[in-house]
């Protein structure tokens, strides 16, 4: 926990900005905030404990090799489960950190201050926010789940992973253009229109990874900028929208893994374009969702609704669920 220890000693002498929440991440919050059901179904050899969905592209074989230190391979039993792996941000002011207690981080705030630019519309016909990456691998921090082959991005505590506000694609929809040179074929009626199908799948649990440049009913992936227009639709619909711009740009340039399929039990795999199935979000701040989760693209209608309020409860946090694939050891 070094770095987010590091950044939180080194706000702690500054005064909290009334204009940036303090999301309680490090409190009781922590148990009576999470969907700790969520964490079902757990697999092993094939058999599922406990309720829930299984996406469609865990493996589906019941015992597995793996090569250990030395290069022997080792028979092992297949594990699947729904991991807490990541903690995503959704902030209007740069540098602001709820999940840091409500401080900003010790940066100049004139250096790269996220802009929308200069466009053809008026501001208000579009929303700009900045994000930050965590990893947050919940079960390890809080010891209630352990195995090195589970683990496969090797994080063990929390640490800031990225920020946007040092990334001049996310304020920028051309940049953005030119590290995704794919946008270019989606930018088109028959593209966009087969999101319907997206979003009907999404709603009921099952988001399409085929239609990689759709987020469902949250809107169109591409461009994988933080600049949406506010026609999308309520608070939660938007920040949703942008922490998965956020994960598929983290894929398109190798810093996020594919962590499930039969590919990936002996540890996870490279994957430019987000498998939007192998994901699940929950929000944690401003109103926690603690029942249930949901998938990428799943309406708002479903969960929703009264989850943001005016004021510091525009600044948004979610969990990000990772289903995991390994291969344990007999």
């Amino acid at each position: 926990m070094s770095l987010a220890t590091n950044l939180h000693a080194d706000t702690t002498t500054t005064a909290t900005d009334p204009l940036c929440a303090d999301a309680e991440l490090w409190s009781g919050k922590l148990t009576t905030d999470i969907c700790w059901s969520c964490l079902f179904p757990i697999r092993a050899a094939g058999a599922s404990l406990g309720g829930g969905n299984v996406p469609s592209i865990a493996t589906d074989e019941k015992f597995c090799f793996c090569t250990d230190p030395m290069g022997i391979p080792e028979l092992g039993m297949t594990m699947g489960l729904w991991n807490p792996a990541r903690l995503i941000e959704i902030v209007r002011n740069p540098w602001c950190s709820p999940a840091l207690g409500g401080h900003k981080f010790s940066a100049s705030n004139v250096r790269l201050i996220a802009t929308t630019g200069k466009a053809n519309f008026d501001a208000s016909e579009m929303s700009f926010f900045n994000y930050h990456y965590f990893a947050f691998p919940l079960t390890i921090l809080l010891d209630l789940f352990w195995d090195g082959r589970c683990n496969s991005d090797g994080y063990r505590d929390f640490d800031l992973l990225y920020v946007s506000e040092l990334d001049p694609t996310w304020n920028s929809d051309l940049l953005a253009f030119f590290t995704s040179l794919e946008t270019a074929l989606f930018a088109n009626p028959v593209a966009i229109s087969a999101c319907v199908a997206d979003a009907a799948a999404a709603a009921t649990g099952n988001p399409l990874d085929a239609l990689f440049w759709c987020a469902g009913a949250w809107g169109h992936m591409y461009p994988l900028s933080g600049i949406s227009p506010t026609s999308y639709g309520t608070d939660p619909r938007i920040t949703s929208l942008l922490a998965t711009r956020a994960t598929a740009s983290l894929h398109r340039r190798g810093l996020a893994w594919k962590t499930s399929g039969n590919d990936a039990l002996c540890g996870g795999t490279i994957y430019p374009f987000i498998p939007k199935s192998q994901y699940r979000l929950s929000m944690f701040y401003p109103v926690a969702e603690t029942e249930s989760n949901h998938v990428i693209g799943e309406t708002t209608f479903k969960w929703g609704a009264g989850r943001t309020y005016p004021g510091p409860g525009e600044d948004h946090l979610y969990l990000l669920w990772r289903w995991q694939d390994c291969c344990v050891g007999l």
